[in-house]
């Protein structure tokens, strides 16, 4: 154990103490990126920490057999945070790294998963950071049985008097600042009672454990108001869905690896052959950043989502865009990836984008020209005409796409891998059997 740990370690146990902390709660995801958790009392901690919490992994989507459903939680002591919103009790949290019986990493934990892409990054002498901008949607109730009820009518950055919403992101930063979560800014988005939270930079696991923590705070502090809040992709028919616009760079050492000061875009060879590998692999790893069948209500022609496989500088019609740096600012040069939705597993999305873009490094892929058209004014048959590719347009072939992916297979390990398309294609067998509203609203007066 090294000297670090152990001194995070005491940090831990002496904050429960002084704190009269009387639960810990050890969070962890299953394969779909649902947060799982037991809490333990702080007897229990030293034990926890030498050798990890043993559970059921049969019970967890994803995981274990139930012949081999034992397993270990193995909390990260530097992720332990009290929680903000429990005033009646001092409960904390940690995330933990799932194990099997023997102590070695258990492939199917999607936090181990995105470790190992880490390491693979490491070793090829790269550090891998990210950012989220998160955007969500407050409503009245959660009602299945009647449509969905904003907040307000408000727009893009929106502010009135009225502006309850704001209140309710007002309190959500709080909670996340207190959590070590630091936030850049957050703001109104286009759509009624729509939401955006930006978190700043910082390594992609760090990262991963934000937008996990982020996403259960926001419902949180909506369930304190009686509101709900849903980070569901395409809420509401007709208007614009919710997405997760995802900044990405590698850094090599204190150094920028995406910078050249001397290229126009000011981008260096790994950032574009990095760039030109998300490209290509985009179609293979889009079943993982939207994994869910309404994902796709999002990703569809004229409400500002990406629908086509494409780059540039300022045009917001492209998968991937790739903001200027403020002068000065050469460690902010990134590319931001615009098509996953805030209710993917963000392990998994993160460890596919990686994986894809240390691909085209490895490879060198070259960068196809940067898009110049509007894509959002061409109709899907003008811009497949131009050459332009399409993202899949359905969960099916989504999944479709991802089974044939040596990458994709590859950055996820077999057993999440195979286990993940078992479950979306009976996710889509259920979608696509239901007899919707919509079909009896409009065949069942005149068929």
């Amino acid at each position: 154990m090294s000297e670090r740990n152990d001194r995070q370690f005491e940090y831990v146990l002496r904050t429960v103490e002084e704190r009269g902390v009387r639960f810990v709660q050890m969070w962890f995801t299953d394969v779909l990126g649902s947060l799982k958790s037991f809490a333990v009392t702080p007897a229990e901690l030293e034990n926890a920490f030498a050798e990890g919490m043993t559970f059921d992994g049969s019970a967890i989507d994803g995981f274990s057999r139930h012949i081999e459903s034992d397993m270990l939680a193995q909390p990260d002591p530097d992720t332990f945070e009290l929680l903000p919103w429990r005033s009646d009790e001092s409960v904390a949290r940690m995330f933990c790294n799932i194990a099997n019986l023997d102590g070695n990493p258990y492939l199917g934990d999607p936090r181990n998963v995105l470790r190992a892409n880490l390491d693979i990054a490491r070793q090829a002498g790269y550090q891998f950071f990210a950012s989220a901008d998160l955007e969500y949607f407050y409503f009245a109730d959660a009602d299945p049985s009647r449509p969905p009820k904003p907040l307000d009518s408000s727009s893009f950055f929106d502010l009135s008097a009225a502006d309850s919403a704001g209140d309710l992101r007002r309190r959500t930063i709080g909670y996340l600042e207190a959590l070590g979560i630091p936030v850049r800014y957050s703001h109104h988005e286009e759509a009624p009672s729509q939401q955006e939270i930006d978190l700043r930079y910082t390594d992609a696991l760090t990262m991963a454990d934000s937008v996990m923590t982020s996403r259960l705070v926001v419902k949180e502090v909506a369930m304190e108001r009686n509101v709900y809040a849903t980070f569901m992709p395409k809420p509401i028919a007709g208007v614009q869905g919710s997405g997760m616009h995802t900044h990405l760079s590698l850094f090599s050492g204190e150094q920028n690896a995406f910078f050249d000061a001397n290229d126009p875009y000011a981008l260096s060879p790994i950032a574009k052959s990095f760039l030109a590998g998300i490209l290509r692999h985009a179609r293979e790893t889009t079943a993982i950043t939207n994994q869910w069948v309404n994902s796709y209500k999002r990703l569809v022609a004229g409400y500002e989502a990406p629908v086509f496989v494409s780059w540039a500088r300022y045009n917001r019609s492209a998968l991937v865009r790739v903001p200027m740096p403020k002068k000065g600012k050469d460690s902010s040069t990134r590319i931001e990836y615009r098509a996953p939705d805030p209710a993917c597993n963000p392990y998994l999305a993160y460890a596919v984008l990686l994986a894809a873009g240390l691909k085209g490094i490895e490879q060198g892929y070259e960068l196809p020209p940067e898009l110049t058209e509007n894509l959002y004014d061409m109709t899907p048959a003008q811009a497949a005409k131009g050459g332009h590719v399409l993202l899949p347009g359905s969960l099916s072939e989504a999944v479709d796409e991802m089974e044939k992916s040596e990458l994709v297979h590859a950055a996820l390990g077999e057993h999440l891998f195979e286990w993940f398309i078992k479950n979306k294609r009976a996710e889509w067998t259920a979608y696509k059997t239901h007899v919707s509203q919509f079909e009896l609203d409009r065949y069942l007066p005149s068929l």
